[in-house]
């Protein structure tokens, strides 16, 4: 690599680095704690296979108090103990419902269809699409929806804190903040409405109901897999406005438990949240150029090879990103150390990804399987 290559390389990183500073210091958490709404808000939870989380979601949702009128869960052709959970948690709470997903119609995804439906039975003036595997803090539901009104928002979403528990959760899982606040601008997207800016949670979406229903709701996106951020896209070109804030005191997830885990989780997501095969390329490509090859030649560095020393900062760079990003979204220090490590995964998922859903035969995600356009197979 020239001279000029590794001085490109590193401007590119220093630029990243000023955005992630920017990110970590001006990305806003809801600062409305304690307001009071008097409007009502409904719950809503899809849930396929969930006996696992669902107890302990239904509980951090029946502390929210009196906002909360209602809290439907949406059993999607569950085959585990996630029905007889929601019918005992009835006889505690009698704002705890379930609703059971009819056949998945051809070309929606599951959770969309779930959500669609859940949003169909509810009465609130705001409703919580709130994932089972999500922990809400008490009085968070008052709190996001006092933020919304004073934010003048129809749609809010709580970016949530990661729960990481085993070792390849705190080594991995940190990438996922990695990926979107090393080149998503969040404070600007406070700033300006484009539709670009858009972003959003699936964990944790608040939306005022009269609006998701003039908009279309998930009809917006019946068909995405990546459908939150699309979602949050598709509010912002409608006219209307919808923002993401750092909601981690608000809403903790614990989004996969193992290896495997991660690697479904991230190979679902991966290939489809990008809408031209080329962008995607694009994508693999920055991550490997500008995240993953500064600390290739860190050997030939101590060696003695100082000519490549553009490449030793950019290393650098790139460790104080992370350490910024593990103070903000309270990672171990040592997931820092192991960002090399993790790059190799992202890319190696990525091209699982990519391989899944253009040669092989999509992706399986709870005994489904997904395809791009998220027809059944």
């Amino acid at each position: 690599m020239t001279t000029g290559l590794m001085l490109i390389l590193l401007l590119i990183n220093l630029l990243i680095l000023a955005l992630v500073v920017w990110n970590t210091r001006a990305w806003p958490a809801p600062s409305a704690n304690g307001k009071t709404c008097a409007e009502t808000c409904s719950i809503l939870i899809p849930a396929r296979n969930e006996e696992e989380n669902l107890g302990d979601c239904l509980d951090s949702a029946m502390r929210q108090g009196n906002p909360v009128v209602e809290i439907i869960v949406c059993n999607d052709h569950s085959e585990d103990a996630t029905a007889e959970i929601v019918e005992n948690y009835n006889k505690i709470d009698p704002r705890i419902r379930m609703i059971n997903a009819s056949g998945l119609p051809e070309g929606w995804c599951g959770k969309n269809f779930a959500c669609a439906l859940l949003a169909a039975e509810a009465r609130g003036d705001w409703m919580l699409f709130l994932d089972a595997d999500a922990r809400l803090s008490p009085d968070a539901v008052s709190c996001m929806m006092a933020e919304a009104g004073q934010r003048d928002c129809t749609l809010l979403s709580s970016w949530p804190g990661l729960v990481l528990e085993s070792a390849w959760e705190r080594a991995l899982m940190p990438m996922l903040n990695f990926l979107v606040f090393t080149l998503f601008p969040a404070p600007l997207s406070l700033r300006r409405d484009d539709p670009s800016l858009g972003l959003a949670h699936g964990a944790c979406i608040l939306v005022k109901r009269t609006e998701y229903e003039a908009t279309g709701g998930h009809w917006l996106v019946f068909d995405k897999i990546f459908e939150d951020t699309e979602l949050a896209r598709a509010w912002r070109a409608s006219g209307r406005h919808g923002f993401c804030l750092d909601g981690q005191d608000l809403v903790r997830v614990r989004m996969y438990d193992s290896l495997g885990g991660i690697w479904q989780g991230f190979q679902k997501n991966i290939f489809p949240a990008f809408s031209r095969a080329f962008s995607f390329w694009l994508f693999l490509g920055f991550h490997a150029a500008c995240f993953l090859t500064p600390f290739a030649i860190l050997p030939w560095l101590a060696m003695g090879y100082w000519r490549l020393w553009p490449l030793g900062v950019s290393a650098l760079c790139i460790l104080l990103m992370r350490a910024l990003q593990a103070q903000r979204f309270r990672y171990p220090a040592w997931s820092v150390l192991v960002h090399p490590l993790a790059e190799v995964m992202l890319i190696a998922i990525g091209l699982s990804s990519w391989w899944s859903f253009q040669v092989g035969r999509g992706v399986s995600w709870k005994g489904r399987v997904y395809v791009r356009s998220c027809r059944r197979e």
